[in-house]
């Protein structure tokens, strides 16, 4: 499995999948490929959409200091060039091949799992249950 490690507010790490923000009048569908290639230095085009999930940060926990809502859009991709390399001046640093038994060892964002469980389950409602956060897992 590909990850990334994401920089958060108070200088930490976490592993978590590749992808980001959906631009203003932006495609999902391209968005995921634009921000693969950044993050990774890899190429891709989209396999097939595995879900959606859709989750409220509570105030507590959210770097915000408010309450707000996430909602991630799964793809799997295939990688058709490129090379591994580290986003130039970006959120996430270093773009790592894990093997599937060692990421539940790891600090990692719930998207990770919910992603898994997506790939793993192929629900056709493109939904799972959501992730318990705590442990290694984080937001």
């Amino acid at each position: 499995m590909l990850l990334v490690r994401a920089k958060h507010h108070d200088g930490s790490l976490s592993w978590t999948l590749p992808g980001g923000g959906v631009e203003l009048l932006e495609d999902p569908f391209d968005a995921v490929i634009r921000e693969f290639a950044e993050e990774t230095g890899y190429t891709a085009v989209v396999r097939k959409l595995l879900g959606v999930d859709s989750r409220v940060i509570p105030a507590d926990e959210s770097w915000r200091g408010q309450p707000h809502q996430n909602i991630g859009i799964f793809y799997h991709v295939h990688l058709t060039g490129g090379a591994l390399r580290r986003e130039p001046n970006g959120d996430t640093v270093d773009p790592t091949w894990v093997a599937l038994k060692q990421v539940q060892k790891l600090r990692r964002s719930s998207l990770v799992d919910v992603g898994l469980c997506l790939l793993d389950e192929q629900p056709l409602t493109g939904h799972v249950a959501p992730v318990p956060i705590g442990g290694p897992i984080r937001h």
